[in-house]
């Protein structure tokens, strides 16, 4: 039987295939978070600055939603590109599982302490619509590296 020492370090070795393809994902879920939402963060300020003291808060949401998907689009098309990631489900839907967790911290660890809400403030300030939408977003958030079609170098 073959036992390790356990005072030996254990010694990961990083050229394997599967954990390129895991930081390849990891790196592409990143770039995704970063272009995409990096547009909506920017496009929330837009809206709670100048959209929403003019008309209504859920009006100006719903008016956000379009272009936080024209950016997801972009970014994940982008993402996918640039790092050559396989036309695989599970890579590409990793990449959205990756930005969506990314969205996620974001919101509960920035978002909301700069807005000055908890959690439990900020659903109850929720209506069910925006919420739905808000869900709804997220889910083309997740699927969208999946349905972008991947271009090849026609050298």
């Amino acid at each position: 039987m073959n036992r390790r020492d356990p005072r030996e370090p254990i010694v990961v070795d990083h050229s394997t295939p599967a954990l390129q393809g895991l930081v390849r994902v990891m790196k592409a879920g990143a770039v995704y978070f970063l272009v995409a939402l990096g547009a909506g963060f920017t496009l929330e300020y837009i809206r709670l600055e100048l959209v929403a003291l003019h008309f209504s808060e859920r009006l100006a949401e719903i008016l956000e939603i379009p272009a936080v998907l024209l950016a997801a689009m972009i970014g994940a098309r982008w993402a996918v590109d640039r790092l050559t990631l396989p036309p695989l489900p599970g890579v590409r839907l990793g990449v959205g599982f990756v930005a969506i967790g990314l969205a996620l911290i974001a919101q509960f660890m920035v978002v909301l302490p700069i807005r000055g809400l908890t959690y439990a403030e900020y659903l109850a300030t929720q209506d069910p619509t925006s919420i739905s939408a808000s869900i709804g977003t997220l889910g083309v958030l997740l699927v969208m590296p999946f349905l972008t079609a991947y271009r090849w170098d026609a050298r």
